[in-house]
């Protein structure tokens, strides 16, 4: 499981914006993960207390956004979900299509107060 590296890495970087920015308590982080990432969001949520115990995002919250895996048709330009089982464009059958969302792993929001 990568994701408890990942996750403590999201924190050492949530710690320096919290020294940098003289913040004196963080209530929430919000990420968004796509669909099509390497992380599976249910992981990163039960990381996440060990990643923050005994650091100053201890007893902070997680909210976790679900960025959707977007493709793009070459042939027609038609914007699909690339979730689809047959792995080709819905609207005319191509196999020649982009990823263009979907492998997001983004540190959106640090609510602080």
């Amino acid at each position: 499981m990568h994701e408890l590296g990942v996750v403590i890495q999201v924190v050492k970087s949530v710690e320096k914006v919290v020294l940098e920015n003289n913040l004196s308590k963080v209530d929430k982080i919000v990420l968004q993960i796509g669909e099509a990432s390497s992380m599976i969001p249910k992981y990163v949520k039960d990381c996440y207390p060990a990643a923050v115990d005994g650091t100053k995002l201890e007893g902070t919250k997680l909210e976790i956004e679900i960025l959707p895996a977007n493709a793009m048709c070459h042939d027609c330009e038609k914007v699909f979900s690339n979730l689809n089982k047959n792995r080709k464009c819905p609207n005319c059958e191509s196999n020649q299509w982009e990823l263009i969302s979907g492998k997001e792993f983004i540190i959106k929001e640090i609510v602080a107060y």
